[in-house]
């Protein structure tokens, strides 16, 4: 489904994980992990339930810090950074979408849109503004008053896009992002997901379990046992 062509393989990472390793305990998540996205290119992460892909996900994005190995973003070593450096880099370059959206329930489905223009220190009505904006591209405009409890959880994952979109990201990290939906919403949500980031040119890393979901990739990353291995979708 994917329109980005292989060429991306041979272009300079924007995103490069190298050789990550991760422990809670005595239980490696990551051993020797890898991972490299380019400018405008879908990367699906894939791997069974515990493998260590969303724990990949995290310390890519400064989420989380490995234990050892490399996160390089733009020329820029991500795991030397301050904690403060490494929440301004999520906030302005990387976008995020979570299986359960995680919006902010006390917030209507337009504020929650327009809340990290507003954590940028945008005024609120030209926050607002562009927050309507992503609510008419994702036709959601029905729930912009109203909080992300009454509404469906297709128009909730919706309004998480919308808000991870909203701030022009160079990396869109995608963790389960149709876990929670049925079939037709979860086709629905990629399309606008993939579009959107294409039109922008930003890269996707998507962590998913589902083969319908990763075909909107053009490359897939399979993690298992916290190790990677890479492929080319057909």
């Amino acid at each position: 489904m994917s329109t980005h062509t292989t060429d991306s393989l041979d272009a300079e990472p924007l995103l490069q994980a190298t050789e990550l390793f991760k422990a809670f305990g005595l239980t490696e998540a990551l051993d020797r992990a890898s991972l490299s996205v380019t400018a405008g290119e879908t990367v699906a992460v894939m791997g069974p339930s515990g493998s260590g892909k969303s724990t990949l996900l995290h310390c890519a994005a400064g989420i989380m810090k490995p234990d050892a190995g490399s996160v390089r973003y733009d020329g820029r070593e991500l795991t030397t950074l301050s904690d403060g450096e490494r929440s301004e880099l999520r906030r302005t370059e990387f976008g995020f979408v979570f299986q359960f959206g995680q919006l902010v329930p006390e917030l209507t489905c337009l504020e929650n849109i327009a809340l990290p223009l507003r954590l940028g220190g945008m005024r609120r009505k030209p926050a607002e503004a562009e927050a309507e904006h992503w609510l008419a591209t994702f036709d959601v405009t029905d729930a912009a008053h109203k909080r992300p409890g009454d509404v469906s959880g297709g128009q909730t994952q919706r309004v998480a896009v919308a808000r991870a979109l909203v701030t022009t990201p160079r990396v869109i990290f995608a963790d389960e992002p149709t876990g929670a939906l049925d079939s037709l919403n979860g086709e629905l949500v990629m399309r606008l997901l993939t579009q959107a980031a294409r039109d922008s040119g930003a890269a996707i890393v998507l962590v998913t379990h589902e083969a319908r979901v990763a075909a909107y990739a053009d490359r897939e990353v399979i993690v298992r046992d916290g190790r990677t291995k890479t492929g080319v979708l057909a």
